[in-house]
């Protein structure tokens, strides 16, 4: 694999869905991946759809560069 796109886009696409999982549901593995809990000084539940957003964009974006070319 010379052009490492593929691989890339893919990891893109999973967090997506991870991030998409993780507006949804509570799980300790999907606490760690959680974008609000990144960026915002007080996560709560009230802020778990930032996730959702988030994982919207990801995915989205991520899937229409893989299937660009």
């Amino acid at each position: 694999m010379k052009n490492p796109d593929f691989l890339i886009n893919a990891i893109g696409i999973v967090y997506g869905l991870l991030l998409i999982y993780a507006a949804f549901f509570n799980s300790t593995f999907t606490e760690a991946l959680r974008v609000d809990a990144l960026f915002m000084k007080e996560a709560s539940p009230r802020t778990r759809p930032a996730n959702l957003v988030a994982g919207v964009l990801v995915a989205g974006y991520a899937l229409y560069a893989l299937l660009s070319k």
